[in-house]
């Protein structure tokens, strides 16, 4: 194809995309959800014609014929064991299905075991690939998304992909005693219909692009698995799933190890070439992160994300490290940073008053605890992109905040959030201290005889901060607390009865991580800020947040059809989490700060929005876990 040519046909992409592929939707789709479909919206994503790849906001970067991403290498040889630690909190296992409430499943579950419909790329904001589905197609007016399910599709035993396990994961997920991650956003769909034998439709209550992204992205597996059972009673069963990887061994709590399907479906897929280039992955479970990073050294196991900077800035050193065995390399990443931030539980009366919330956010010294230097404080809960507010409200922000003036602070209408800092003279720990004590006063908390804070009914202030892994980490904050006459207690609990707590909201305070992200999803957003969430037993709305100006901004956020629109709703929501205080905003970081022993092959290209070793949102994908490979296998020059 000629230049001129080829500018032509790229113009005529974009502009089908753009305009929904309205022009060919007549013949395209072989089957449609009413007679009467209303006209197409306008949506920032293409509709109306069978597709590959789905987009948000922009075409999607490859082609339909195009034969691997970039970040790979189609190329890399197939062998060698990959060892792992357990990535989280999680220090021991206890069944094999990670959708249920009730019990932990390994990570590994659901990095290698169950895929989806569609898969997303780890060099676009957002993009979905067909994976299980062939190709998809979103009707014109967003009232239903059909997949087309690709002929090789095969489970674990062989067994064909069909509609109709699809159908029965979907109905399955929305049950009892489903994790809310799972459940809750398929709410917003009203049935899952089989249109043939290969083509399954899902009809839509919530007419979204969230939620069609939201279908493309939930786990399948056999109508087999535990057939017969709701999902919340499949507890150790072998799952019956479509990945990479089926497992060959397990000794409860501590010892899981996966094994390659040779007979993997996908294995040549575009989507899929140049993944899972590890014969078997075994995981070992280490309750404490001190008694992993001596394993990690020990050789015990391979890659170690580091998730505390002093440790990584003191621990990952020595002559392995410098003989080069192992490798210590802050992976750059362009994903947005939600908030990793002290939560503060609003059920409890003491923390209702956001006087109270600001003193004790003023009481947590920032520059002390990122002595290192290794972190950037957290003013937004869009860290890292355009979506975080800034400077004063825009007339479209305003116009969107307007509403709600009489319940939000003042500040949500002036500039945009920024912590207090304690760097910028001597004094200023000192005057935001005392700063701290007028408001406590202000909201009728005052130091009583005995040194203690306390109301006007005698009732003594104190915080409990419960605590999983880590303790002794806020040595500053209590004391700063004491000085303001609030007793803090840590209590240092296992990560079974941590979850427990978190599920019934038994807590004081917790910190909280809550991912990373290219484009705000009003679906996370929902579960971890939406009223109905406040009081739905193991949601994710740790806060207890209940506002209708925070529904009202997802939703809106939900309803944006072009970029400006989505970055004014966002930015607002911004300016009314931050300025209520109702947590404090602790760090983020533009890396993944990781040793690793010196054994990988690693694809000249890197991924952009990724995680190290877990598979934290459809865009944290553990690009080194899927895409390294044994170096000690290469028998060629990696493929350009």
């Amino acid at each position: 194809m000629g230049t001129a040519a080829a500018k032509l046909f790229a113009v005529a992409v974009v502009l089908q995309w753009s305009l929904g592929g309205a022009a060919l939707a007549a013949n395209a789709s072989p089957s449609k959800p009413s007679e009467n479909a209303a006209p197409a919206l306008v949506v920032p994503i293409q509709t109306g014609v069978w597709t590959h790849a789905l987009s948000a906001y922009q075409p999607p970067k490859y082609p339909a014929n195009f034969t691997h991403f970039e970040y790979v290498n189609p190329s890399a040889p197939k062998g060698g064991k990959l060892r792992l630690a357990n990535p989280d909190r999680r220090s021991s296992f206890d069944k094999l299905n990670p959708f249920t409430i009730k019990g932990v499943a390994p990570a590994a579950m659901e990095i290698f075991v169950f895929e989806r419909l569609g898969t997303f790329a780890m060099d676009e904001p957002k993009s979905m690939y067909g994976l299980l589905a062939e190709s998809m197609f979103v009707a014109p007016d967003l009232s239903s998304i059909s997949f087309r399910i690709h002929p090789l599709a095969r489970f674990s035993n062989g067994d064909p992909v069909l509609p109709d396990d699809v159908i029965d994961s979907f109905n399955r997920l929305k049950g009892k005693l489903v994790l809310p991650t799972y459940g809750s956003p398929l709410l917003g769909v009203e049935r899952a219909v089989s249109v043939d034998t290969k083509t399954v439709r899902f009809d839509l209550k919530e007419r979204s692009i969230d939620i069609i992204f939201t279908l493309g992205d939930m786990p399948i597996f056999s109508r087999k698995w535990g057939a017969g059972k709701p999902l919340s009673e499949v507890v150790t069963d072998q799952p019956i799933a479509s990945g990479p990887y089926i497992i060959s061994s397990m000794k409860m709590p501590s010892r899981f190890e996966l094994q390659l399907n040779p007979k993997y479906w996908a294995k040549d897929l575009p989507a899929r070439r140049g993944h899972f280039n590890f014969e078997q992955i075994v995981y070992r479970m280490y309750k404490d992160r001190d008694v992993g990073r001596e394993a990690f050294k020990a050789g015990e196991f391979d890659i170690l994300r580091e998730l505390s900077a002093r440790s990584y800035a003191r621990q990952h050193t020595g002559p392995k490290w410098d003989s080069g065995q192992i490798i210590k390399s802050r992976l750059g990443v362009d994903t947005g940073a939600m908030l990793q931030a002290i939560n503060l539980n609003l059920r409890l009366p003491r923390f209702q008053d956001v006087r109270v919330r600001e003193a004790i956010s003023l009481a947590w010294d920032f520059e002390n605890y990122n002595r290192l230097g290794t972190f950037v404080r957290a003013n937004s809960m869009f860290n890292n992109t355009p979506f975080a507010a800034e400077g004063l409200p825009s007339a479209a922000e305003l116009a969107l905040l307007e509403p709600f003036r009489a319940s939000l602070p003042k500040e949500v209408f002036g500039t945009a959030f920024r912590a207090p800092r304690n760097d910028t003279h001597p004094n200023a720990l000192r005057e935001n201290l005392k700063r701290a004590a007028k408001l406590l006063s202000e909201a009728g908390w005052n130091i009583a005889a005995d040194g203690k804070l306390r109301n006007a009914k005698g009732e003594a202030f104190s915080i409990e901060f419960l605590e999983p892994s880590s303790p002794g980490r806020f040595v500053e904050f209590e004391r700063n607390l004491k000085i303001l006459g609030i007793e803090f207690k840590e209590r240092l609990v296992d990560f079974a009865l941590f979850r427990k707590r978190l599920e019934v909201f038994d807590y004081d305070m917790i910190i909280i991580v809550e991912g990373k992200f290219t484009l705000p999803n009003p679906s996370n957003l929902r579960q971890s800020y939406g009223s109905k969430e406040a009081d739905q037993k193991a949601s994710f709305n740790y806060r207890g947040v209940k506002s209708r100006a925070v529904d009202a901004l997802i939703e809106r956020i939900k309803a944006a059809t072009t970029m400006d629109e989505l970055t004014d709703a966002s930015r607002a929501l911004d300016r009314v989490v931050m300025w209520n205080h109702w947590q404090i905003p602790m760090l983020f970081t533009r890396s993944e700060p990781t040793s690793y022993w010196n054994k990988f092959g690693i694809p000249n290209v890197k991924a952009r929005f990724f995680s190290v070793d877990t598979l934290l949102d459809v865009h944290s994908l553990p690009w080194p876990l899927w895409t390294w490979w044994d170096k000690s296998l290469d028998t060629q020059p990696i493929a350009k």
